[in-house]
């Protein structure tokens, strides 16, 4: 302990102060977002079935393989695009915690309850396993309610929380 007796406070977690974000500023960075990632989607969904198309068409027996190597490859390319986007921008530090490049543009950020800084798993929970997983399986079952309500249930939440938002204790805030 320092001369004194006073201890030296231990940097923490922060209290949750910044305005909610509204809920048209939250869809628009989602917007934002699936463009990001569309982009290239279809820039690589041109180049491979482009390539796999043209060697179908050459009829030379591999055509049909490298259609079907083109469309697993692809489908992996889009599902790790898809999990990775949103936890790997999420856990940057400082200024920019919390943000994908749609949130960040819009000038939002994802934060948790508790204070503590988004990281990497707590992203991936978030947006791949509850956000994706979770709404999407619920939504085989029932489609398109549990997308709609995910979305729409900041419009009526005090606090703008959508469902996945409940479940992880996290806020989308001003940044």
């Amino acid at each position: 302990m320092p001369p004194g007796g006073w201890e030296r406070p231990v940097p923490g977690p922060q209290p949750l102060t910044a305005p909610y974000a509204s809920w048209i500023s939250r869809v628009a960075a989602t917007l934002v977002d699936l463009v990001v990632i569309g982009i290239p989607a279809v820039a690589l969904a041109v180049l491979i079935f482009g390539g796999a198309g043209a060697a179908f068409s050459a009829g030379d027996g591999f055509g049909l393989a490298t259609l079907i190597l083109g469309l697993v490859t692809y489908a992996l390319l889009l599902f790790a695009a898809a999990i990775l986007y949103g936890p790997l921008l999420m856990r940057r530090e400082g200024a920019r915690n919390g943000q994908t490049w749609g949130k960040q543009l819009l000038g939002i950020r994802v934060v948790r309850i508790n204070g503590v800084p988004m990281d990497f798993m707590w992203s991936a929970l978030r947006e791949a396993i509850v956000k994706g997983l979770g709404v999407g399986i619920a939504s085989s079952i029932i489609p398109v309610i549990p997308y709609l309500l995910d979305v729409l249930w900041p419009l009526w939440d005090d606090e703008k929380r959508a469902i996945h938002d409940f479940i992880v204790d996290t806020r989308v805030v001003q940044a």
